[in-house]
């Protein structure tokens, strides 16, 4: 163990009742402090440091450090020597608390509590806590220089009890115990601190320090460290000091003291006399003072001196006296009103204590006033519209103007709003306010800046708008036909309403249209109407929207939605026509009537009709509003027998009108014969042509509008066939299998339907082409010659045989190259209609084509039916 010397000691003892201090080593003199471990340990208690097993590298010298954390003030001891003995053997032994903690302790209510513990032993002990009755430890502990120390920050009554130390080695262990107590008193504490004060020689110093605790507590007053020694100057009353005519030996550190029965805490300050002459060089007059005519200037002089120099001016050689333009203030100002060009020229203050003079100069430079020659003025304007408010000035020529705007007392910045523009030369700075909008209404102010001087001026611009939306629309009475609205007026930016226009919106319409109204024209100063022509049994929206002499305004609002009363059906419907159908049928057709105009529930249609030539009407009802047909069947209708025919409309509330009487004939009879001389031939593996004769005019009894052509092939049943619907007496069949037989029949059509199918033909589509395209291609170029040669393709069993080949090629004039395809030539299809014999089939053609680019090509057809390998082509 070593320990501080002994006046250090009773140093560090004296300091401990007045200061919080901490005690630190240093080891060999090096900068760091000496690191605490389980083998080292500092106490903050009595500044000892304790090694628990010494060895080899523990010999040197060690130094105590105590530092004052109040004044940050630090004190070094002697150096003390530790030497190894070596004519002995340290033999191991049971660990031996040297530091431990009080028996009891009373402890305050949110006071911390350190608890310090340390053993010597060999081998070096081990240290934990714990508490004897068994509960554990505050989550809040914390344990620190390797479990020589136990803190219990905030303290709280449940820490309270017995708290045991463990100190353990392999040779036994040793154990400390003392009683935490809980004291239930007020935790004394601060109300009001001190602060540092740097004060001039001569001055008064006022310091105050208060404390709250329980019991009341009592001040002491400290200086560097030692009661402060009162006289005359000094006054202590309590927390309160007073210091009268401070001088310099009053500099040094102040405590404040705040002590009852439970403990003390202390409040530091530094006091710092300071005694100079005056020092103009932190605070120079201002060189250049540059002021309007007819301004005022304030010329500031404010040296650092202690004590408070007296200051006096002087301009030029001459010292200034108060007169009725110019005051010398206490604080040494200088200020000088309604100037003139006179006052231009050097000023000097000059400043004076017992410990010296001296003095800083500026120069007051007079210059014109700034006016603003042509202000901006108000100015009514309409939307859309460019106005310009002007703003010129008269100044010093040697002063620049700055223009800025200010709009409702916000600055323009014109690099980021597209509608202001400020324009004008170097005395003016006016104002473009390009495509005015309603948002532009407000008060514009341009304000000059110089160097010297601020001048503004103000105008208001008005702009004039379409109206604004009207306000609280509301729908009253409803009938069928109209519904009476109310509204109330909106801003009508600076331009009267003129009048008032009505729109409504139902599901049926597109958007909103404009409506009918009572009166027919709604002005300005009218806020109710009545809407007429409305539809009954239909929802509808309502807006107003407002006019002006400048424009058609915002629509209000939507109304709520409201529906129109039921009312009789008054529109018929339209286009009552018929005919066709089947055998023995009446057809009758018509438009059904829009929902918007069926004026009520339980809408419907009464069809009407009879023969030509009689009287008496057969009615039906037809109790759906989107029915549009009505068929009557009677098989001893004949064809095409002529009726008369009306349709009406009803709802719940009664009969509406009928359409106007049209005639309309009954259906026709089905074709009673079939086509003749129907003939197929194939084209392809895919593709037959079929032929007929069309039936007679007689075979019908209505216009023959199409056949149908029945196909299928062997094994399937007719019913299954495909169809195809022709108006010709040609037709093309496609997307056949190759090699497949197939039947082919024929049937007219009219609008009765079709009449009876023609005997079924046979017809077997050809092989398909060959699936294989020629191979190894081989091509020589010779000047303008080109031989080909390649494979030839040889069919499969099932495939069509070749009977010669197609080669195509495409020519790029700027590239000078050829592109060639050469493809088998297996079948043909002639485009035209088919010879009335249709025995000889067509020789092959030959097509190449000659391209100057892939879209645009020449057709060259060669004469010859199938071209030999090789082949030379000779392109033009």
């Amino acid at each position: 163990m070593s320990n501080c010397n002994v006046s250090l000691i009773l140093q560090v003892e004296n300091w401990t009742q007045l200061l919080y201090i901490k005690y630190s080593w240093v080891f060999n003199g090096r900068p760091s402090f000496l690191l605490q471990d389980t083998r080292r340990f500092v106490s903050q208690r009595t500044g000892n440091l304790y090694i628990a097993k010494v060895e080899a590298s523990d010999v040197g010298n060690y130094t105590c450090v105590v530092r004052n954390m109040m004044t940050n003030a630090t004190v070094y001891s002697s150096p003390t020597p530790v030497e190894l003995r070596r004519d002995a053997v340290m033999a191991e032994y049971e660990p031996k608390i040297e530091v431990q903690f009080p028996e009891s302790l009373h402890v305050t209510k949110g006071s911390s509590v350190k608890l310090e513990c340390f053993a010597l032993g060999n081998p070096v002990p081990a240290i934990t806590w714990r508490r004897t009755d068994g509960n554990p430890l505050p989550g809040k502990m914390k344990i620190n220089h390797s479990n020589g120390v136990l803190e219990i920050p905030y303290f709280r009554p449940e820490d309270a009890g017995a708290y045991e130390c463990v100190a353990e080695n392999s040779r036994g262990k040793n154990i400390a115990k003392g009683q935490l107590i809980f004291q239930n008193v007020e935790h004394l504490h601060w109300v009001q601190t001190l602060k540092d004060a740097h004060m001039a020689i001569e001055a008064n110093l006022q310091w105050e320090c208060r404390a709250s605790g329980k019991p009341k507590p009592v001040y002491r007053w400290l200086k560097n460290g030692e009661p402060l020694v009162l006289e005359d100057r000094i006054l202590v009353e309590g927390g309160r000091l007073a210091v009268s005519r401070i001088n310099l030996l009053d500099s040094g550190m102040y405590q404040c003291l705040a002590e009852n029965e439970h403990g003390a805490i202390y409040a530091s300050a530094e006091l710092k006399v300071v005694a100079s002459a005056p020092d103009f060089s932190k605070s120079l007059v201002k060189k250049s003072m540059l002021i309007q005519r007819g301004g005022e200037v304030i010329m500031e002089c404010r040296p650092h001196a202690s004590p408070k120099a007296s200051i006096s001016w002087r301009r030029g050689g001459e010292f200034l006296k108060d007169s009725k333009r110019r005051t010398i203030m206490e604080d040494g100002t200088l200020r000088i009103t309604n100037i003139s060009k006179s006052d231009g020229g050097r000023y000097t203050c000059v400043a004076r204590n017992p410990f010296g003079t001296s003095s800083s100069t500026g120069t007051l430079v007079v210059k014109e006033p700034t006016k603003i020659t042509v202000p901006p003025l108000s100015v009514d304007a309409t939307v859309g519209q460019s106005i310009v408010l002007p703003c010129e000035v008269s100044r010093d020529s040697s002063l620049d103007p700055t223009f800025k705007w200010f709009f409702n007392g916000k600055l323009i910045d014109f690099n980021k709003q597209d509608h202001f523009e400020m324009i004008g030369g170097e005395s003016a700075g006016d104002l473009m306010v390009r495509n005015i909008q309603l948002k532009h209404s407000g008060k514009y102010v341009c304000m000059v800046h110089t160097v010297v001087d601020s001048v503004s001026a103000a105008a208001h611009l008005i702009v004039r708008g379409p109206p604004g939306a009207p306000e609280g629309l509301m729908v009253g009475e409803i009938t069928d036909s109209s519904a009476q609205l109310s509204w109330g007026s909106g801003p009508d930016n600076h331009s009267p309403v003129t009048t008032y226009t009505i729109q409504a919106r139902t599901p049926f319409s597109i958007g909103w249209q404009a409506v009918r109204t009572v009166p027919d024209s709604v002005p300005g100063q009218m806020f109710h109407a009545t809407v007429i022509d409305l539809n009954p049994w239909v929802d509808y929206e309502f807006r107003v929207v407002a006019i002006n002499n400048v424009g058609v305004g915002e629509p209000s609002m939507q109304s709520k939605q409201i529906r129109t009363k039921a009312a009789v059906p008054e529109v018929a419907p339209g286009n009552v026509s018929g005919g066709g159908g089947s055998r023995g049928e009446l057809v009758i057709q018509w438009e059904p009537i829009p929902e918007e105009l069926q004026n009520g529930e339980e809408f419907g249609y009464i069809v009407a009709f009879r023969s030509l030539g009689t009287t008496t009407w057969k009615q039906t009802v037809l109790a759906s509003p989107d029915a549009s047909r009505y068929t009557f069947r009677n098989d001893s209708i004949p064809p095409l027998s002529q009726f008369e025919v009306k349709v009406g409309v009803y709802n719940n509330k009664g009969e509406g009108p009928s359409s106007h009487v049209v005639v309309v004939y009954s259906a026709e009879e089905e074709p009673s014969v079939a086509p003749s001389r129907v003939w197929a031939r194939t084209l392809s593996a895919s593709e037959i042509e079929v032929y007929w004769e069309p039936i007679p005019q007689t075979a019908s009894s209505g216009n023959i509008i199409g056949y149908e052509v029945l196909c299928w092939e062997e094994g399937v049943q007719e019913s299954d066939a495909e169809m195809v619907k022709v108006t010709d007496t040609v037709a093309l069949l496609s997307g056949l299998m190759g090699s497949r037989l197939y039947l082919i029949s024929v049937r007219a059509q009219n609008s009765a339907g079709a009449g009876p199918s023609s005997p079924a033909v046979n017809v077997t589509t050809k092989k398909p082409p060959p699936s294989q395209p020629p191979g190894n291609i081989e091509w020589n170029l010779t000047n303008s010659k080109i031989f080909l040669k390649w494979e030839h393709v040889k069919a499969m069993g099932n495939e069509s045989e070749v009977t010669g080949y197609k080669v195509s090629w495409k020519y790029k004039p700027q590239h000078f190259q050829y592109h060639i395809w050469i493809v088998p030539v297996w079948s043909y299809k002639i485009k035209k209609s088919v010879p009335s014999d249709m025995t000889q089939n067509k020789p092959v053609s030959l097509l190449c084509w000659f391209c100057t680019d892939e879209d645009s090509c020449l057709s060259i057809s060669l004469n010859t039916a199938v071209v030999k390998r090789p082949a030379v082509f000779e392109p033009a």
